[in-house]
């Protein structure tokens, strides 16, 4: 693939634009400087690196990324009452479609996946998939036995005609709750522990399928997911 068409697919503005960094010689592949827009380099064996004005990117033919969500974004591109999760982001991801898989609430924080791959992200929103998403939350009240079974053998949400269930919930001290859902509806974890009779103060993902959050990524910081962590989610 030419220099421009990588720069090209890799978020970095149009052809044109893209032309015109090589052309400005600041663009630099293996610690040399380009100025060859046409200049061909192999992308098949994901070892392609390159720099724009110093900052140094790998070659990914799909980006899939892994924040940790911080309190007071929104997951959209258009938010409506908080900054939006991609203003966390280099401008390039945007730029080649980036897209968040699933959403949180503004207030929920941990772990939110995004891609521009459309299968990837269909394959774990869609509600047949049932990925398993574990989330802690703070509760205003003590936590008790009947609240934990209650959350285990289901809950009726307000509007739904079946009950929804956890496939685990157990206390992880007396505020808070750490438990797993199968299911992606509105508000759902909220929702249930206030049908069990308590009200969650404040919500954290920490683990999609098998993936967990990584302890040392910090609030608002994102990182690439790597072939072990896709394998990660994928067998959770």
């Amino acid at each position: 693939m030419n220099l421009e068409s990588i720069l090209f697919t890799q978020g970095f503005g149009s052809r044109r634009q893209c032309r015109a960094l090589i052309g400005a010689g600041r663009v630099c592949v293996d610690g040399a400087i380009r100025t060859d827009a046409d200049a061909d380099f192999a992308t098949d064996s994901g070892a392609l690196r390159f720099s724009v004005d110093g900052v140094e990117w790998p070659y990914r033919e799909h980006a899939y990324l892994l924040l940790n969500k911080p309190v007071g974004y929104e997951c959209s591109r258009d938010p409506q009452h908080h900054l939006s999760v991609f203003s966390l982001l280099p401008p390039q991801f945007a730029e080649r479609g980036v897209q968040c898989v699933g959403r949180l609430d503004q207030d929920t924080t941990g772990l939110l996946l995004l891609s521009d791959d459309g299968k990837f992200v269909h394959q774990f929103t869609s509600p047949k998939r049932k990925v398993p998403k574990r989330y802690i939350a703070t509760m205003r009240h003590p936590l008790d036995d009947a609240q934990l079974a209650a959350l285990r053998d289901g809950v009726l949400l307000h509007g739904e005609i079946s009950p929804s269930a956890a496939l685990d919930a157990e206390a992880r001290d007396t505020h808070t709750l750490a438990l797993t859902v199968l299911e992606g509806k509105y508000h759902q974890v909220k929702r249930m522990i206030a049908a069990s009779g308590n009200r969650c103060e404040a919500l954290h993902r920490e683990r999609i399928g098998g993936l967990a959050l990584p302890a040392a990524l910090a609030p608002g910081a994102w990182q690439w997911l790597d072939e072990a962590g896709l394998a990660a989610l994928r067998a959770g």
